[in-house]
């Protein structure tokens, strides 16, 4: 018994040495990739909160661009790259999320309403084309629906289904309700599950995007925005859409709930869609 003891507390100090490790580990890493990845754009005050705003170019319509599940703005680094030498184009970080504040509590559909607060509070312009991809395919057209006077055409990437839950999917979905915790302890920036995602994307996009992959706090609010797919995506489907507004639907990455415009190639027809949308706006 006293063997069995004496094992037993060598395993859990092991643990617990493990543990610390992991957070130290974890801590000194974010402190580094805050001062290597500050935030591109500026913070706008929406109420209460503020929300980051990365916009380059010039010229109209402006376009927008919605960040798909557990995004951010950095999620469009090929295309907002690609196109901004055509018009001016905007990303953003939901709430929570990237470089964005947190706001207390959580009504669905809320992003439409904060987003349009951003563009107005931050001087831009409509009316938009809005591009979304992946769940941000859904919170886009609730925008577009909602603010229709705000809206001129729509480009939906890979729009979620009805049948599609968002518990199927890659690494991100398979662990999401865990994610913030492995995070917490270092172990998922240690496995690299989640810096896979990135593979692709041009810098500084990449590091930034895994960075905050690897970060709590863009964590938490990413599992809960996965626990509100089904609200959010039947809200979408449900929204109607004046006939002033185009649409233009593209299958781009696949189905999976978490997935990122990494390739030039894939990002380049995106950015095709969005420059017929501009020029017939025009």
């Amino acid at each position: 018994m006293r063997s069995f003891r004496t094992g037993l507390l060598r395993t859990l100090a092991l643990a617990v040495l493990v543990l610390l490790v992991g957070v130290t580990y974890q801590g000194v890493a974010t402190a580094i990739e805050r001062r290597q990845f500050p935030r591109p754009g500026r913070l706008v005050d929406v109420g209460g909160h503020q929300l980051h705003l990365h916009c380059i170019g010039k010229g109209s319509p402006v376009v927008i661009l919605e960040a798909p599940a557990a995004g951010m703005s950095a999620s469009w680094g090929w295309v907002q790259q690609q196109l901004g030498a055509a018009t001016r184009v905007c990303a953003y970080d939901r709430a929570g999320q990237g470089w964005s504040e947190s706001r207390d509590g959580y009504q669905t559909g809320i992003e439409a309403n904060e987003l349009q607060a951003l563009l107005a509070s931050g001087g831009e312009r409509g009316p938009f084309v809005v591009a979304g991809a992946g769940l941000g395919a859904s919170l886009a057209t609730i925008f577009a629906s909602r603010f229709p006077k705000d809206v001129t055409a729509l480009v939906l990437v890979d729009e979620p289904r009805p049948e599609e839950p968002a518990a199927r999917g890659n690494a991100f979905t398979r662990v999401s309700a865990l994610s913030p915790w492995l995070a917490r302890a270092g172990l998922l920036r240690a496995s690299r599950a989640l810096g896979r995602l990135t593979d692709g994307l041009p810098e500084p996009s990449a590091g930034a995007l895994k960075a905050f992959l690897n970060r709590p706090d863009h964590l938490t609010r990413a599992v809960e925005e996965l626990s509100r797919w089904s609200q959010i995506t039947t809200m979408a489907r449900q929204a109607a859409l004046p006939p002033s507004v185009r649409v233009t639907r593209l299958e781009i990455v696949g189905r999976s709930p978490v997935a990122f415009l990494t390739m030039e190639r894939d990002a380049a027809l995106v950015t095709a869609a969005l420059r017929n949308a501009v020029q017939l706006r025009r």
